[in-house]
């Protein structure tokens, strides 16, 4: 499979946010809990090379537990301020606005040195498409300022947000980079529903994802699809899920593609476990 999905208006945000990188103090940038590095667009280190970062994991109910911990350490060896987050029902949100401060702290000194006071700090909120930037707003906010969707691409321009005397947000639309180097990165931001579903083969991701479960969550698995041979083909498991879930056709045949769309479906929102598809020690 070839993943590739860069719609024309993300050359023009990647563009304007190249001139806003210059009003903010600090960039915060929001990444999937379960592929946190997949979910990272490189260009954006290279964006914020010289400002105060803060990388937010959010949708982490989703995520396995202790794969998160290790990733907030792996960040924060690298530099980077980092807070677990679930934006949805705001888990993790109360520790946000502190750890901004914290982040631009030596930029509140420089201020206060230079006599200038209630300034607040300007943050720039970036991410790929699907991560919950909107969702992270709304909830920061305590107000439905930014528009939300679940399907990629819903904020198209730039806009401010006050939050509080203390804090201005920049809401910057989701970009992904042009060209993936790796395709397994593809896969895994096509896995968490980043890339839009119609241009994808669903069949072929669904025997993806069950490898990756049969590697690493195999009691999961057993656990979410009683009675079936966890060891057996992937193809074959998807099969016994069909039969499980009666997604049958007239005639008896299996329906592959809506056994795939519920397995997808149910890993998406949590009911197969909590689940990381990539590991920090993939990376150091």
């Amino acid at each position: 499979m070839q993943f590739q999905w860069y719609p024309g208006h993300m050359t023009k945000a990647k563009r304007q946010m190249q001139e806003d990188i210059k009003l903010v103090d600090l960039v915060i940038e929001l990444v999937d809990a379960r592929i946190p590095m997949s979910s990272r667009n490189p260009d954006i280190d290279e964006l914020g090379k010289n400002k105060a970062r803060l990388i937010l994991l959010n949708k982490a109910d989703l995520a396995d537990d202790r794969q998160l911990e290790a990733w907030m350490n792996f960040f924060k060896e690298k530099g980077y301020f980092a807070v677990r987050l679930d934006a949805r029902s705001k888990a993790g949100m109360k520790n946000v606005q502190n750890v901004i401060m914290d982040a631009c702290a030596e930029k509140i000194e420089r201020d206060r040195k230079r006599g200038i006071k209630n300034r607040p700090v300007r943050a720039m909120v970036v991410g790929i498409p699907n991560v919950g930037k909107s969702t992270f707003i709304n909830s920061f906010a305590g107000k439905a300022c930014a528009k939300t969707g679940n399907k990629p691409g819903v904020t198209k321009g730039k806009q401010w947000i006050r939050l509080n005397k203390g804090v201005e947000l920049l809401d910057t639309p989701g970009i992904l980079w042009p060209k993936f180097e790796d395709q397994s990165v593809g896969l895994k931001l096509a896995l968490i529903g980043s890339i839009k579903d119609e241009i994808l083969n669903i069949d072929e991701m669904s025997l993806e994802l069950i490898r990756f479960l049969q590697e690493r969550y195999k009691e999961l698995l057993t656990a979410r699809y009683e009675g079936i041979d966890v060891d057996a083909k992937p193809v074959e498991i998807l099969e016994q899920i069909a039969e499980l879930r009666g997604c049958i056709k007239k005639g008896g045949d299996i329906d592959y593609t809506k056994t795939a769309n519920l397995l997808l479906d149910e890993f998406r929102s949590g009911m197969i476990g909590r689940i990381t598809l990539e590991l920090p020690e993939d990376y150091r």
